[in-house]
Formats: structure tokens, C-alpha cells, sequence
């Protein structure tokens, strides 16, 4: 059957398939398949020592951990680079530094070896935290300056840490326009640093009832997948199940240290909640902010480093490498990230005796997106092996130790 032999609706039916992009497969029943250019195949082999069958799904959190713990430093102060970065990954850290403010930003000095979690696979992962920045405080280097200069935001960012919005001037008073706050800080960072923020964490400070619904309205409108406000989901987010992301607004619970330096009374008791946390029977996402971390209290609103670091010691040697492997201590826009696309993958599992095939169907990744991996628990009492050519994804796994992990990183 060809054109002319159709009659005049047929044929405008056709025509207005082929306008909207929908692939004809026969004229002769009009079978129509939907348009899938917006998504993605990718597949990969198993091979089994035993023929049992194996059940595969998505983990509920990246490398098969208990609890992603997310931490934020609120504001961008010089503290978050002079301490908690090396304090992380290893390194020098500060001696005391006296700020522009008189405030001592520093640390103690001393060389950290570095607070790590193990991916499951053998390889360490240093802690990370994400920076809410102000993009109008931010500047080039001083060695006195109280925020962080544009090249210390870039060094902890390409590090893996996150960087989020917290409005252009910081602004809460009575007559802000919200907007601009909004976006001329994504501007800001997109122009200085090349990247565009996705998450959006209200401003504290002296203002209107009810400003912060303001923020939470502009930012969302405006690129922001997420917004930290006073009140929401969370600290503690059950990730069990599939998690309603969209339009997120979520709370978090705020550490400081208290006026009493002697001991780590406050601090025990901060550890005495987050033990309550990771001993939930569920896996988890819970999250906390502070804001300066220097050896001064900075603005009565902060935590000095001798109490930042006792308490991230002690986390990292009880859930992490040290201690019983169960923490992905990640920024927020990262296990958002990896929860979303958890969520939204489709998975085709077929085993024949000692083989498999595993197809994921991927949906479209918004470009803002800077983390694009996938982990798989798999239910197994057999040992395995992976069989994959694709140049569209790095693959890994555990098959021939633990044999319940695979790890998929998108390219």
C-alpha cells in the first residue's frame, strides 16, 4: 500500500505521526512505537559459578550503604578550605588565622591523615561536605579575608565537594527582591566558576514572616531542584522506598558549639543522635549544616574546629573505613542525584543457567547533573563475573569476594 492508495484520513493521520515525530512501523495496522530518543539502553553479562537464580535491583543507596550522611557549611567562610578540607582528604591544616572579622578561622596545625569511607570495592573515598556561597562575598585571595576566594571554591568543587545557592548577597531584610537573589548568584557562579548550581538553601537573618516561602517559590521556579528551608522532609529521609524529589523542600538539623569549651559534652551529645540515626532499620539520608568552622565560634552560629573534628573523627571511625563500612558520607546534590536516578531507571533482568543479561532502560539526565552513577545490590550466594564492551558506562563489582555489588558509572 503506498500514499495514493490511502484514503484522505488515513493519510492525514500519517502526516500528523510523521510531524510529531512518531515512527510508522506498518501501514498495513498502523502499529505506532513511542518516541524514545529521550532515553537510553545499556546492557552488560553475568556469569555465574552456580545456576541458582540471582535477584538484582537498584541499591538504595550508592555502594550498598545504611546511611548517606550529608553535611553543609553554610555562608562560604574561609574556615570550610583552611580546615574541614584538609581535615577530609588529608593534609596540612591550618594553624590559627585571624580573620578580617578578628574571629579565628584556623585550625591546630596538625597534618590529617584524612577521614575516609570504603566504596566496597576496596578503594577509600574521602568525606565530603557542600558550601551554600553567597556569590557577592566571594573574591580573589587574602590571607584575611573571611569568605573564600573564587580559586578555594574551585579547588573543593573539583574535589568533589558541592556548591550550592544561598542567594547573591545573602539578603533577608524587608523590600529583597527574591529573584534577583536567586539568580544573580547562579549567574555569578556560572560566570566565575562554569558551573550551574541545582540546589537552593534559604538565607538566615532579620526579616519578614514568612520570607523564606519566597525563596522557596523563586528557587524552585528557577532551576532549583531542591531548597533547605526551616521546615520540610528530613533530617531523616527514609530512602527504603522511592522518595518524592520533586519540588523537594527539606529540613535540616543545625550543629554548634556551646559556650562551655572545656570537654566534648555538646558534641557526645550531637553523637548520641547520629547513633540513633544510623541504627535505624531502614537505609537512610539524614543531614546536618553549620556554619563557620574555625577555631572561633564565628557569630555565636558555628562550630570550632577542635569540636568539628572530634565529631567527624568519631563518625568516620565508627561508620566509616575504621569502623563498620555502613556511611556514604556525601553532599546533598550527590545522593539527591543518585536516589533520582535510582528511582527512574527500568531494570530486565533474564538468567539461563549460569548466564544473564541485565538491560537498564536510563531516562534523560538534566545537564545540571554532575553525578551519574548507579549501584546494584545483588542477591546472590555465587560468585560472578562481568562481560561488558560498552564505551557508554564504566562497570565494576565485587563478584569474586563479597558478590552482592555493581557499580555502573554513566559516560
Amino acid at each position: 500500500m503506498n500514499i495514493q492508495q490511502l484514503n484522505i484520513k488515513t493519510f492525514l493521520f500519517i502526516t500528523i505521526l510523521i510531524i510529531n515525530g512518531v515512527f510508522l512501523c506498518s501501514a498495513h495496522n498502523l502499529e505506532i512505537k513511542k518516541d524514545s530518543s529521550k532515553s537510553k539502553l545499556i546492557s552488560f553479562k553475568i556469569k555465574f559459578k552456580s545456576a541458582d537464580k540471582a535477584i538484582i535491583k537498584p541499591s538504595a543507596l550508592k555502594f550498598n550503604k545504611h546511611l548517606a550522611y550529608s553535611f553543609t557549611v553554610d555562608d562560604g567562610y574561609k574556615s570550610a578550605y583552611l580546615t574541614a578540607f584538609p581535615l577530609f582528604k588529608g593534609g596540612k591544616i591550618s594553624g590559627p588565622m585571624i580573620n578580617e572579622w578578628k574571629n579565628d578561622q584556623g585550625g591546630d596545625g596538625t597534618n590529617s591523615k584524612g577521614l575516609f569511607y570504603s566504596d566496597g570495592l576496596g578503594n577509600k573515598i574521602p568525606f565530603k561536605l557542600a558550601l551554600a556561597i553567597n556569590g557577592n562575598t566571594i573574591g580573589d585571595f587574602s590571607a584575611y579575608r573571611g569568605h573564600l576566594s573564587w580559586a578555594e571554591v574551585k579547588e573543593v568543587y573539583d574535589s568533589g565537594w558541592d556548591v550550592l545557592n544561598h542567594g547573591f548577597h545573602h539578603a533577608t531584610k524587608h523590600g529583597t527582591n527574591f529573584l534577583t537573589e536567586v539568580t544573580e548568584n547562579t549567574t555569578s557562579i556560572k560566570q566565575n566558576l562554569g558551573f550551574t548550581m541545582s540546589h537552593f538553601v534559604v538565607p538566615g537573618g532579620e526579616s519578614d514572616p514568612g520570607y523564606q516561602l519566597e525563596y522557596e517559590r523563586e528557587a524552585l521556579a528557577n532551576g532549583s531542584f531542591s531548597v533547605a528551608s526551616f521546615a520540610g522532609a528530613g533530617p531523616v529521609i527514609n530512602v527504603n522506598e522511592k522518595v518524592d524529589l520533586n519540588k523537594m523542600i527539606y529540613a535540616r538539623t543545625f550543629l554548634q558549639s556551646s559556650k562551655d569549651t572545656i570537654g566534648f559534652k555538646t558534641m557526645d551529645s550531637f553523637l548520641a543522635t547520629f547513633d540513633s540515626v544510623a541504627k535505624l532499620p531502614n537505609p537512610i539520608w539524614y543531614n546536618e549544616f553549620t556554619h563557620g568552622v574555625g577555631n572561633g565560634n564565628l557569630w555565636n552560629l558555628s562550630m570550632r574546629f577542635p569540636d568539628f573534628k572530634y565529631y567527624m573523627t568519631a563518625i568516620a571511625n565508627k561508620y566509616g573505613l575504621k569502623g563498620n563500612h555502613t556511611i556514604w558520607m556525601a553532599p546533598w546534590q550527590e545522593v539527591y542525584e543518585y536516589i533520582w536516578l535510582r528511582d527512574k531507571i527500568k531494570i530486565n533482568y533474564a538468567q539461563n543457567n549460569k548466564e544473564a543479561v541485565v538491560t537498564i532502560e536510563l531516562p534523560e539526565i538534566p545537564e545540571t547533573f554532575r553525578n551519574r552513577t548507579i549501584s546494584l545490590h545483588v542477591d546472590t550466594l555465587s560468585k560472578f563475573e562481568i562481560q561488558s564492551n560498552s564505551a557508554d558506562f564504566k562497570i565494576s563489582n565485587d563478584g569474586k569476594t563479597n558478590h552482592n555489588l555493581i557499580i555502573i558509572q554513566l559516560r
